[in-house]
């Protein structure tokens, strides 16, 4: 069976192509009756309307934004976090009418979408860096959020500050502190980030985070031993298990935990309660990210709150605001039982 098309549908309803495309897009230029007729023969066709994409190239303008992740969609979709800041964004385009296409950071290029989509909102520097370089020569509009890209518009908090704040609500003086961080080399599993090449420490909100933990302690007078900084490549329970259980059965064991997001936070009081230590008496912990399993579980996790859906929305309107300043959002420091 050949191809519908608008010029095939138009011959064989005997009318013109310009009648079929106003009953599809332009239907205040119809009458009501000859508008259902025309869409009811065409529907039993099988013609649903003239080609979106061909459309789309014409007009310069599709209707959809994609939002490229981190890191894999399959990881992203089931990262709270994430799937926060998804919902905001949904519902902001949504205000909009426009549509959300999502895109793997680990893509090898964005081809395959660039001509299709109305510009891009890249959510965390994607793990194919290859990635940043094509979106930072990109003709199409592009806002980052959680790091910045020059020439760019972007959404983010102050994610040094954030950690700053949070570090000093749990230090004290002879303190021993591990940080459990998040992406901080390229390794596949968690381990001591020793002497290690740093990964993407110039646009890694990580870096900025661990910025503002080394600020907090120095001003305390701690210092941070290399074995006591670990990296963990995902936010995920299993990973931050086996960095915590580590982190713990070392001599000195700590007695302060910063955490780079709130799923390493709450794991790791997972293993200090099993190894019968006392929260917040033996050990304090400190996450980041404000998740809502924070609030039912016990201790309750002293945390930044970024708000993410908040972001997500932010981040479409910021989107669609010709303006190209940067943005910065407001952060909480809550304070829990694990402090």
């Amino acid at each position: 069976m050949s191809k519908l098309t608008l010029k095939s549908v138009a011959k064989t309803l005997g009318v013109s192509t310009a009648t079929i495309s106003n009953a599809f897009n332009r239907p205040d230029q119809l009458s009501v009756a000859l508008r259902q007729k025309i869409l009811q023969a065409c529907h039993e066709l099988g013609y649903f309307g003239p080609n979106k994409a061909a459309q789309s190239l014409r007009k310069g303008s599709s209707g959809i934004v994609a939002v490229i992740l981190s890191d894999s969609l399959e990881y992203m979709v089931s990262d709270p976090v994430a799937s926060q800041f998804l919902q905001g964004v949904s519902r902001e385009l949504e205000r909009h009418q426009l549509h959300l296409l999502l895109f793997s950071g680990q893509a090898t290029n964005l081809e395959a979408i660039s001509d299709f989509v109305d510009g891009f909102i890249c959510y965390g520097a994607p793990r194919n860096t290859g990635l940043i370089e094509q979106l930072r020569h990109s003709r199409k509009r592009v806002l980052t959020v959680d790091f910045d890209l020059a020439g760019r518009p972007s959404v983010n908090i102050d994610n040094e500050q954030a950690a700053f704040d949070s570090a000093m609500a749990v230090l004290r003086p002879k303190d021993t502190v591990a940080v459990l961080g998040l992406r901080l080399i390229d390794a596949a599993g968690s381990q001591p980030v020793g002497d290690k090449p740093m990964w993407d420490n110039q646009s890694s909100i990580a870096h900025r985070r661990l910025d503002g933990y080394q600020r907090a302690m120095q001003q305390c007078g701690l210092t941070l031993a290399a074995d006591y900084l670990w990296h963990i490549p995902e936010s995920n329970q299993n990973y931050a298990r086996e960095a915590a259980r580590a982190v713990l059965a070392m001599s000195p064991r700590p007695t302060v935990l910063l955490c780079m997001s709130d799923l390493i936070g709450l794991s790791a009081m997972r293993e200090a309660l099993q190894l019968g230590l006392r929260i917040p008496q033996d050990i304090r912990v400190v996450g980041f990210d404000g998740i809502e399993e924070t609030l039912r579980y016990h201790p309750t996790l002293t945390s930044v709150w970024q708000f993410s859906d908040q972001k997500g929305e932010a981040a479409v309107r910021a989107f669609l605001n010709p303006d190209d300043t940067t943005l910065q959002l407001p952060y909480e420091l809550r304070l829990g039982e694990s402090s």
